[in-house]
């Protein structure tokens, strides 16, 4: 499938990359199909682009990435949504909101992540409910953490 973007122009995504929200992203209830994309071969970000929207695109990351410690459950109608029938087949990625003019300011959604089935590529939005987890987590600024 052929797909404009304006960050990154045409992109061919292989249908076996295209991720299904059966739950919308959370103030993106018009927007069901995405792909992953690198980010300049850095693994410490991934794009999570609309693939309805060109204009549309989360930049994620994986918290451990970051020495973040990071664990939650995923609730059994969660697992039934997606079919999940082994942990392994589960991807999380959370969104990092990137000031423009100041990126040592980013924060990652800590409480909204996203779930992804690797087999079937069902995706959704999960809030964490009963967490002491943000919305905004500093990455970078460790004395914003305290």
């Amino acid at each position: 499938m052929k797909a404009n973007t304006t960050r990154f122009g045409e992109i061919d995504v292989d249908n076996t990359r295209i991720l299904n929200f059966i739950q919308p992203i959370i103030g993106y209830n018009d927007y069901s199909k995405y792909t992953l994309l690198e980010h300049n071969g850095n693994d410490m970000f991934y794009w999570l682009q609309s693939l309805e929207d060109p204009e549309l695109a989360f930049p994620v990351s994986i918290p451990s990435r970051f020495d973040i410690d990071y664990s939650f459950e995923i609730d059994d109608a969660t697992v039934e949504k997606l079919e999940i029938k082994d942990v392994s087949d589960i991807l999380i990625y959370n969104i990092v909101a990137i000031p423009v003019n100041e990126p040592k300011k980013a924060t990652i959604n800590l409480l909204g992540p996203v779930i992804i089935n690797a087999k079937n590529n069902k995706a959704l939005q999960y809030i964490i409910s009963n967490s002491d987890y943000t919305s905004r987590y500093p990455l970078f600024d460790k004395e914003q953490q305290k």
